[in-house]
């Protein structure tokens, strides 16, 4: 049975040890470190740098504190990401939200190059065949997993799973395209978007949105660049009319994170990869999105394990007693304690990916939760 280390987010005493970022030490020390890192080796910290507008991603502090102890072991730490929008700009967004050299103690490195294909073809299993895995994490020999747990209109619930599964996959690949990138778990087939003209308000929020330009609109037609488009889907996700839309199958993505995930982390050793889940600001959406909503659950505390399926099922199991708040999306749904706040607001089945993560291999749902 794994162990799970776990501090909350209360604070009872006007005590710097009370304070979460004196709870992360606390736990970077508990889990010791030592037991995965060696001196003098380069450990991806991977997180999510957020977008532009969306700023409730794992605050630099936190990763500060997990450089610094990394460093105390003689590590060579850097902080990285895959490339979710140009390159550039994302380098930029990551700026915006607090992520750079300064603040975090370490480099900040994009994972898969500044056009986001640099990368390399590793075997997915059946549903994916093979995916495009970012070539930093593919060849760096230990990982820091530091996901921020929200919720998510695909995935349901996004915490370690997605973390690594989309984050540690590219966009696209250079021969295959956006069919060996994270694009093949977000849509299936060809992947071809549907545009309902009478259902289209003319927003222009899906071109606004777009991190590759490929959407137009000429004398109000939507003109799509299907060859450039990376099946990303966030076109699909702000059209609140219904006018857009790219084929899915909830159950196919579910298996799809995990497959990639799986992918992702069977380039590292073993006892080479740790995960730190932050159950804070959890708001209704991914931090990819050009907006945060307020959090629709009470921040719950920092979870800190060696075993994904492990850290992703203590989460859950938090979220699960965890009230709905008030003046949030939940309360938009009417949703009182009790409910299971993610599936109602994505009614997406999101506890697949971590049962068939466990049917990979990658962990056991069962664990042992210890509280500093």
């Amino acid at each position: 049975m794994s162990k799970v280390y776990f501090a909350s987010s209360r604070a009872v005493k006007w005590k710097y040890d009370e304070s979460m970022p004196g709870k992360l030490e606390r736990l970077l020390k508990e889990s010791n470190l030592s037991n995965y890192f060696e001196r003098d080796e380069w450990v991806a910290v991977k997180t999510h740098w957020g977008s532009e507008g969306a700023h409730r991603v794992v605050r630099p502090v936190f990763l500060r504190k997990v450089v610094d102890a990394l460093k105390c072991l003689g590590a060579k730490p850097f902080v990285t990401d895959s490339v979710r929008i140009k390159g550039l700009d994302y380098l930029e967004v990551a700026n915006q939200n607090g992520i750079n050299h300064l603040s975090v103690g370490a480099p900040v490195v994009l994972a898969d190059g500044l056009y986001g294909n640099d990368n390399i073809l590793v075997k997915a299993g059946d549903i994916l065949k093979e995916i495009a895995v970012a070539s930093v994490i593919y060849d760096v020999p230990a990982m820091v997993v530091c996901s921020h747990v929200k919720g998510h209109i695909q995935a349901g619930y996004a915490g370690a799973i997605k973390n690594i599964a989309m984050g540690g996959v590219s966009s696209k690949h250079r021969d295959c395209g956006w069919k060996c990138g994270r694009g093949a778990m977000h849509t299936m087939g060809e992947g071809v978007l549907a545009w309902d003209k009478e259902g289209c308000e003319l927003c222009y929020q899906c071109m606004e949105i777009c991190p590759l330009d490929v959407i137009k609109f000429i004398d109000d037609e939507l003109k799509w660049n299907s060859d450039e488009c990376w099946r990303c889907g966030r076109c699909e996700r702000v059209c609140q009319s219904g006018g857009l839309s790219l084929p899915g199958d909830a159950e196919r993505f579910m298996r799809s994170l995990a497959a990639a995930a799986a992918a992702v982390l069977g380039t590292f050793g073993k006892n080479k990869v740790v995960y730190i889940n932050f159950l804070t600001e959890i708001q209704p959406e991914c931090d990819c999105m050009p907006t945060a909503d307020v959090p629709v659950m009470q921040d719950q505390g920092i979870l800190i394990s060696d075993d994904i399926v492990s850290v992703e099922q203590a989460s859950i199991d938090m979220l699960l007693k965890s009230p709905p708040l008030p003046q949030s999306a939940a309360e938009d749904r009417n949703m009182a304690k009790g409910d299971d706040v993610l599936f109602r607001l994505s009614e997406k089945p999101y506890h697949l990916q971590i049962e068939e993560s466990e049917k990979l291999g990658l962990g056991s749902r069962k664990y042992e939760l210890i509280t500093l």
